[in-house]
This record gives structure tokens, C-alpha cells and sequence, in this order.
């Protein structure tokens, strides 16, 4: 591996012997083929180096987003059945109480540009007396060589409507079906050798990790930031000959929010290719960046269990606004009727498909739940759409009730389950309304017992306590009585009809 990975000003000195310290730490763990080693960093070399560790012990690596508590963290540890887990030491005091007795706890100080760039100070950011440092425990070890036989992958978490994270555990890919993924990986995140790459989107999420593991075995320069900061992003392209990134279109959104001057004050002419995944690009927007950064900006509608699915580039996304964009090489897509019939262009659907480079997989501890995504051996998440003449998709609904906030994907269910246990709530309803910036934002209908006084403020403070920052509504609505179904269902369509009335989106 010849990757160059950036952080500080400075090349990570000596990143390849850390990743083979790594592996051969992990081994002395007991960690090995099909073991899973959970990891729960924010952007940092370190992540990256133990990606690659578990990957060369032939491990899966679970990567847990950060804003998690200890009720969400546990749940995944005991399903994945994790051996590992490693995490910033700013966060282990949120979720220690969720970590089962049998995985190895280990705790790694963030690095000063973390801190920095979220305000962490004090002992909390630093590994702690009868804390075990994960650097001390590598660093202990020798650098074997490496020998990777099959190499270990990502096993991602994907929430389904019941709420509850679902675990992707993927076979082993064949040597025809790695092939194939490589040649998605170019067309739908312009993966190509030696580039000059920028990463700032949250590693965690299952696209920005690709992207970055793709990166580094393509001998990469890639440059991680520890968060998106717009003006940052326009300085670093021009210092650093940026010639591709990952951004997502909340991103697009906030630079261009940015003052005229500071837009042109910038020399982004080393551009080649900016890989969009994540959540639909509205119209304007995709426009607006062609406009200003020229013919480098591509989409994919791609989702954790089905891959990357189809691509469209800066021509066809002018020339077809609102696109997805067509299917990738190797890709076979359906949209098909509720019945189970093939659509024929223009009639909308339940969209199917199936990637040659994506093998078959399961989810852990629910395999009932994966097999009834398969249709004629596609694969469904209950997105809706068409096919048009030429066989570009459009995308003209999702999941019910799944929610994408700044290319998030949030579940109401699992935030329902939670709030309808605070005293003085009857019942309650979590569903996306739109925001100008992140596309959706969470809105909470609240129906309070009797005789109960409850306040958004108070409600919004129990969230916090138990579940992500990220899924806690921004508005909270009290009605006295929620709609119903006859069945007793809540009716959430009519308490959401009015927010998007005059909107032409429902995504």
C-alpha cells in the first residue's frame, strides 16, 4: 500500500506500520476471518488505520456513528456480537454503560485538530487513568508481515422501521464480483489511481467510508478533515490541487451560501470529479455547483444493502433534472408494481436491483428481514420510482415514513419509542417536514395525557438524554387528539399532508 493519508499539515509518518501494528494487535486479541471489531471515531487517521487492520485480519469492521448514546451503542455491540471496541475518549463516558462485559474496551485521545474543531477541552478528550489506550496496546506490538488471504470488510448498521439497527453481514466477494465493484467504484465515486482526494463527511456513514477505503487502496493522497467547514473546503481544493471529493448536498448547499467574493476568490480549476451520495441533490442546487465549479459534479442513488445503483454525471443531470441517473455496469434494475409485475417506462413503482460487485449478505440475527427485500433476485428497500424512456430513474418517493435530514437517514419509530415513554405523553407522532439547508427536518407531534402540561423544551431535553443529538425534532407540535386509522393506527400522512402542501418534493 502506497497511499499517502493527510491530516496535519504534514504526510501520517509511518501510517503503513501503524496498520500493521494494528492487525497484529487485533490478532493478539483473538480477533480473526468473520470476527467483527467495532469502531466509534470521529474522522481521524486512526480510523482509517484500524479499518485496515481488521481488514487485513479478515475481520469486519463496524463503524458506529459518534452521536450515539448507550442504549443505541449496546444494541449494536450484542447483535454484531463485537470482540472490540475502540473509541475517542471525549465519548466512552456516554456509552460505557452499553458496552457488554465481553468486548474489549479501548480508548484513544483525539488528536489536537478534533479538539479544535469541536471544542473539546479538558481531561475528557484524554485517555484516563484505568482507561486502556488503544495506541499504548498497538504500539506494544511488532510489525509482522501482513498476509491477507480474504481480506475483512465493513459491516454497516442500517435502521429499519421497527427502529431497531440492522447489521449487513456481506459474504465474502468472489474474485469476478470484486472486479466488478471496482469498475462501480470508478464510474459512481471517480475512483481512480493516485488522485489527490478530499474527505470530510462523517466516516461513519456507509458512503464517505467506501470512499475512503477505496481511496487508500488505489494509492491515494487523501486529505481527512475532521468536519465540513465550507470556506475551509474552498482553501483546501486550491492549496492542495484537490482533484476529487465526496460531498454530500448539504454541503453544495452551504457553499453556496457564501459570499460572492469568497466563491471567486478561490482557483478550483484542478477539479475532476465530485462524488454525491447520500441523499437526492435538489435541482437548483445541482445546477447552481455546475454553474460555479463546471462538469465534475456526479450523483449516485445508492443505499448500504444494494450498493451503488446508478450514476449520472453533470450533462445528463442538465439534460434530465431530477435524475438518478442510470443503472451502473453490471447493475440490473426494475421498477415493479405492487402486484410484482415489470413497469414499463414512465409507470411508478417499487424499485429492485441487484450489482454484480455487491455479494449477497444477510443482516445479523434477522436473516427473516432480508428475505423480504428479494424480488426475482433484486433487492428492494420500498423506495419508489420510474424509469424513463431512455432508462434514467427518478426517484418520486422512499420508505414510508424514513426521513433524510442533511443525508441522514433517520427512522421515526425508533424516536417514537422513546418520547411515547415520557410521563405526561399519550402518544405521538415523528415524521420529515422540509428545510431549506437539509432537505427534511424532524417534527414531533405530541398528543399530552390528561391533565398533563408538557413543553417542547422539556421534551426535547428528555431526547437528548436517551437517544443522538441528530434525532431529536427541531419542532414539537401538541395536539389534543392525533388522527387514527380505523385500526387504531396513527394517520400520519394527514399530519403530514400540510407541511409539504406547494412543496414539489416529497424527498
Amino acid at each position: 500500500m502506497s497511499a499517502t493519508i493527510y491530516f496535519d499539515a504534514e504526510p501520517e509518518a509511518d501510517f503503513d506500520a501503524r496498520c500493521a501494528r494494528s492487525a497484529s494487535a487485533l490478532r493478539e486479541l483473538g480477533v480473526g476471518p468473520g470476527d467483527v471489531v467495532a469502531l466509534m471515531l470521529q474522522n481521524e487517521p486512526l480510523l482509517l488505520e484500524l479499518m485496515l487492520a481488521a481488514r487485513c485480519v479478515g475481520a469486519y469492521y463496524c463503524l458506529i456513528n459518534w452521536h450515539f448514546k448507550s442504549a443505541e451503542v449496546g444494541h449494536i455491540l450484542r447483535d454484531s456480537a463485537a470482540k472490540v471496541l475502540v473509541v475517542h475518549a471525549h465519548l466512552v463516558d456516554t456509552i460505557r454503560e452499553g458496552v457488554p462485559p465481553a468486548v474489549h474496551l479501548f480508548v484513544a485521545a483525539p488528536r489536537e485538530r478534533t479538539r479544535i474543531a469541536f471544542d473539546l477541552h479538558g481531561a475528557s478528550s484524554r485517555v484516563a487513568s484505568g482507561q486502556e489506550s488503544w495506541e499504548t496496546w498497538r504500539d506494544a506490538r511488532p510489525r509482522p508481515p501482513v498476509a491477507v488471504e480474504r481480506p475483512g470488510s465493513a459491516m454497516l448498521y442500517t435502521s429499519g422501521t421497527t427502529g431497531l439497527a440492522k447489521g449487513i453481514r456481506r459474504q465474502p466477494p468472489s474474485p469476478e464480483q470484486t472486479a466488478a465493484a471496482t469498475q462501480t467504484m470508478r464510474i459512481a465515486l471517480g475512483i481512480e489511481q493516485g488522485m489527490r482526494a478530499l474527505l470530510s463527511a462523517p466516516i461513519y456513514h456507509a458512503a464517505p467510508s467506501s470512499y475512503a477505503m477505496q481511496a487508500v487502496l488505489n494509492d491515494a493522497h487523501l486529505w481527512i478533515e475532521p468536519r465540513f467547514d465550507a470556506q475551509e473546503t474552498l482553501r483546501a481544493i486550491e492549496s492542495r490541487r484537490i482533484s476529487h471529493a465526496y460531498l454530500v448536498p448539504t454541503m453544495f448547499r452551504r457553499l453556496l451560501q457564501l459570499p460572492a467574493e469568497v466563491r471567486s476568490a478561490h482557483d478550483l480549476r484542478s477539479l475532476r470529479y465530485i462524488a454525491c451520495t447520500g441523499a437526492p441533490c435538489p435541482v437548483e442546487t445541482k445546477q447552481r455547483m455546475i454553474e460555479w465549479w463546471g462538469p465534475v459534479i456526479h450523483e449516485s442513488y445508492a443505499a448500504s444493502e444494494l450498493g451503488y445503483v446508478t450514476h449520472i454525471d453533470s450533462a445528463d443531470a442538465l439534460r434530465k433534472p431530477g435524475s438518478a441517473g442510470r443503472a451502473t455496469p453490471g447493475t440490473r434494475l426494475k421498477v415493479v408494481s405492487g402486484t410484482g409485475e415489470e413497469l414499463p417506462p414512465g409507470g411508478v413503482g417499487l424499485i429492485y436491483a441487484r450489482n454484480a460487485g455487491v455479494p449477497d449478505f444477510t443482516y445479523s440475527n434477522n436473516d427473516g428481514a432480508r428475505r423480504q427485500l428479494e424480488h426475482d433476485g433484486l433487492w428492494g428497500l420500498g423506495d419508489m420510482g420510474y424509469l424513463d424512456p431512455e432508462g434514467f430513474l427518478f426517484i418520486v418517493d422512499r420508505k414510508a415514513n424514513m426521513v433524510i435530514s442533511g443525508g441522514v437517514n433517520i427512522y421515526p419509530a425508533e424516536i417514537e419509542a422513546v418520547l411515547v415513554q415520557m410521563e405526561g405523553v399519550a402518544d405521538c407522532a415523528v415524521f420529515g417536514v422540509p428545510h431549506e439547508e437539509f432537505g427534511e427536518a424532524l417534527l414531533a407531534v405530541v398528543q399530552p395525557a390528561a391533565g398533563a402540561r408538557l413543553s417542547a423544551e422539556a421534551i426535547q431535553s428528555y431526547l437528548h438524554e436517551r437517544i443522538a443529538n441528530f434525532k431529536v425534532p427541531r419542532r414539537i407540535v401538541f395536539q389534543a387528539e392525533l388522527p387514527r386509522e380505523e385500526t387504531g393506527k396513527i394517520f400520519k400522512r394527514k399530519l403530514r399532508e400540510p407541511y409539504w402542501a406547494g412543496v414539489n418534493r416529497r424527498v
